[in-house]
């Protein structure tokens, strides 16, 4: 549980340039941003630092992968009003952060990520011993930290690194929490939210400490909260106080557990480009329906008049993301009955997905035509979110002795 309530409505979530994206990226990732930026404080980031953790020797291909994504990202409704957007890489302050939390990383936390020896085994072709690649963990820590994220979207399979996350905030603030004379500036801080609320901020701290009382620590964190009395700095005292820690300096995030994508490819497979088996956001909508009527159907179905078994159909597994319930029931009868040829059953899914690709290439088409718009939003939400990450880092640099006068 992250230690600062305020934070726990801040959202961190950042993608790979890998340029335009498809309906895979659209439904695992993007419809959830799109959600989130109405009930969060979001910061979305392209990752291009991190594409090159892989992809270092393809760097001519890397700024038009950075436009096309971005273009999609904003055709698909994430919303500059509703949400901070920005390039990585233009906001330096991540390196900086990187750098020092890397003197603090024990190298074993950094070998033991699943992704470090799955990834090296999945691009073997790839010289991937360097440095940035090993390090490339703690630089997604670095992404997190460097806004306080309270919460970080990620499918199961990036569970660990969040994980990881929580153990190197709780380390920098084991280190760096305790300052010269913590208790006594934890005395005065309580003095300074008055008698009562003084004395109901203790009685719940016992509470939590002595008897592991959940609804205290929430209760006295949202007393905390509501503070106007206080500097920021004193308020992460109290936080730490009362989770019997130092100052909270570098909040530990939470995992916020996305639902897996559910988007097949046109074989069946998962929607990768690594597969070739996908649909892409802007593609034309000729080229769309002719690659689904040319999708592999149940091959037990030879001629028209053969009886199909939807489930062994890759046509089907769309219709299950596509379809209404009575589409799907007359599928599967007219498939088990061969009352319907399977062109007849790709019908009802060329509309679907070609009426929900419409607005998006249409949204897309006035980016396309603008890009001096996008570079713009993109430069605004840059200069946000340096404001935010130079507060986090002024503090990093002031208890790690880096503040000289």
């Amino acid at each position: 549980m992250s230690s600062l309530p305020n934070q726990q409505q801040r959202v961190l979530s950042g993608m790979r340039p890998t340029g335009a994206l498809h309906l895979g990226h659209y439904h695992g990732v993007l419809k959830n941003w799109v959600k989130l930026q109405h009930e969060y404080e979001c910061y979305f980031f392209v990752a291009d630092w991190h594409a090159l953790t892989t992809h270092y020797e393809e760097v001519e291909i890397l700024e038009q992968s950075v436009w096309d994504m971005v273009i999609d990202w904003l055709a698909v409704g994430v919303n500059p009003g509703s949400a901070t957007l920005f390039i990585q890489s233009q906001v330096p302050e991540h390196a900086e952060l990187h750098l020092l939390l890397s003197m603090i990383t024990p190298l074993g936390w950094l070998e033991r990520v699943p992704s470090y020896k799955d990834q090296q085994e999945k691009l073997r072709e790839r010289d991937l011993a360097t440095y940035g690649f090993l390090g490339y963990p703690l630089l997604q820590s670095a992404d997190i930290l460097i806004y306080k994220a309270g919460q970080v979207p990620v499918g199961e399979d990036q569970v660990a690194h969040v994980e990881m996350t929580r153990e190197v905030a709780r380390r920098f603030n084991h280190l760096y929490g305790r300052e010269a004379g913590f208790e006594e500036k934890v005395e005065a801080a309580i003095k300074k939210i008055g008698k009562k609320n003084a004395k109901l901020y203790k009685e719940l701290r016992r509470k939590f400490q002595e008897e592991g009382d959940d609804e205290a620590l929430e209760t006295a964190r949202a007393l905390l909260e509501n503070q106007q009395n206080i500097t920021l700095g004193d308020k992460e005292r109290l936080f730490g106080y009362l989770e019997g820690s130092g100052r909270i300096i570098l909040p530990e995030p939470d995992a916020l557990l996305t639902p897996a994508s559910k988007m097949p490819g046109l074989d069946g497979q998962k929607m990768s480009k690594s597969y070739g088996n996908t649909i892409a956001l802007r593609e034309d909508p000729a080229k769309i329906s002719e690659k689904l009527r040319k999708m592999p159907t149940d091959p037990a179905r030879v001629r028209r008049n053969d009886p199909g078994d939807p489930e062994k159909c890759p046509v089907w597994k769309l219709h299950q993301v596509y379809s209404s319930e009575e589409i799907r029931t007359w599928v599967q009868e007219g498939c088990r009955s061969a009352a319907i040829g399977c062109l007849d059953c790709k019908g009802p899914l060329i509309d679907a997905v070609l009426g929900e690709l419409a607005p998006i290439q249409e949204r897309a088409r006035e980016y396309e035509q603008d890009l001096g718009l996008v570079r713009n939003i993109m430069n605004e939400g840059r200069d946000k979110a340096r404001d935010v990450a130079r507060q986090t880092l002024t503090e990093v640099r002031q208890v790690m002795g880096l503040e000289y006068h």
